[in-house]
């Protein structure tokens, strides 16, 4: 995967970097590209990550900005368990132990983050 270097090494700063990812992390970038592309307020960074020469070494940041209002998360790709576009805009579930997770849920209008989320099937 091609992503952005970090911003602290001057001689690379401009220099795009490739990183090794497992596939399931890429089926997570790829959902959160896809959600992100028709949405105007939402913009997404691929960043390499601070273990330099290590594989799934990426750091993505989520962005929402509308008008002065913005909100942000950044995360490793490694802490995301699930990725899912469902209708009431992109869920991104994190470190899911004993059915309880962090979850952040992306709407047209903004960003919910739970730090204690538990999880329910139906």
């Amino acid at each position: 995967m091609n992503v952005q270097p970090r911003p602290t090494p001057a001689e690379r700063a401009d220099t795009p970097v490739d990183i090794e990812i497992d596939e399931a992390y890429t089926v997570f970038i790829a959902t959160m590209e896809d959600w992100v592309a028709p949405r105007q307020s939402w913009e997404l960074t691929l960043r390499e990550g601070t273990d330099f020469d290590r594989t799934n070494n990426v750091e993505a940041q989520l962005m929402y900005v509308a008008g002065e209002q913005t909100s942000s998360i950044t995360f490793r790709i490694e802490q995301l368990e699930a990725a899912d576009d469902l209708a009431e805009g992109l869920v991104l579930r994190f470190e899911e132990r004993d059915g309880i997770a962090k979850a952040a849920r992306l709407t047209a209008n903004g960003l919910d983050v739970e730090l204690f989320h538990i999880l329910t099937f139906t």
